[in-house]
């Protein structure tokens, strides 16, 4: 016999723990009140183990999987439970359909774990920033520039929303992050000696104007009302990107984007 045969079974979608997976999905007191979070694709779930997180329980549905290969997936956890396809369509966040969810261990963001490897890091600082989709955008941003650090000060939203998840592709388990108050990580970036570009139109200079060579902090706020004033006040430096259309302003994932590779071009793309 398979292994399929050996293994816990759930066809309903008004199963109790189905039920249970659907508040996780939904509600971020669940997220934080249970320590688990869900994530779903092959893809994701190989980032969530290279990030070194604990995978609790996999869900699949046998039909996209050969036993060789749902050995493959599961073998972090011999917690496996096969669901059917309306199940799965019931608990999937994505309209695409992979087969496989996993439900995943929360992890601390205390910003004092963060630990640099180079003498000069780069990290990018969002601030405030609410709508999921561009925390999912500069994640993606950060690993793509292969960035030292993600510090996201007063966060609007949990980081395992699942539409941070979906739009950072799983960057948000690639990346090391660090999530406090603006004030906390204000003062961290100073002990460690990390210069502050502060994204802002207020008492600022063109972006491509500043040495980013050295440790260097780039931080971006919202796009409706910009960067608190702390982080203007404790700036080495505040910057721009200059406009040249009718608007004074861009999507903040853009922009992160913009100023996290001009960093990288003036190093040469070689940290």
């Amino acid at each position: 016999m398979g292994i399929f045969a050996f293994m816990k079974q759930i066809s309903s979608t008004q199963n109790p723990y189905i039920k249970e997976l659907l508040k996780l999905q939904e509600k971020p007191r669940e997220r934080k009140k249970k320590g688990l979070f869900l994530v779903e694709g092959q893809r994701e779930i190989s980032l969530v183990l290279k990030g070194e997180y604990q995978i609790d329980t996999i869900l699949f549905v046998a039909d996209f999987f050969s036993e060789e290969n749902l050995v493959t997936i599961t073998k972090e956890t011999t917690n496996c439970i096969e669901i059917t396809k309306e199940v799965y369509q019931k608990l999937a966040y994505r309209d695409t359909t992979e087969g496989i969810i996993a439900v995943v261990k929360s992890k601390s963001f205390d910003i004092e774990k963060v630990e640099f490897n180079s003498s000069t890091p780069l990290v990018l600082v969002m601030e405030g920033i609410e709508k999921p989709g561009n925390i999912g955008a500069m994640l993606r941003t950060a690993d793509a520039a292969n960035v030292d650090a993600v510090f996201i000060a007063n966060p609007k939203s949990d980081i395992f929303n699942p539409n941070i998840i979906r739009s950072s592709v799983g960057c948000v388990f690639t990346n090391q992050i660090g999530i406090g108050t603006s004030e906390e990580i204000i003062a961290f970036l100073q002990e460690n000696n990390i210069h502050i570009y502060s994204a802002t139109l207020q008492n600022s200079n063109e972006y491509h104007k500043n040495d980013y060579t050295k440790a260097s902090a780039l931080v971006v706020g919202t796009e409706a009302t910009g960067l608190t004033q702390i982080w203007r006040n404790n700036a080495t430096q505040n910057i721009n990107i200059p406009m040249q259309g009718e608007i004074d302003s861009m999507n903040v994932s853009v922009a992160a984007a913009i100023l996290t590779f001009e960093a990288k071009r003036q190093r040469n793309f070689s940290l």
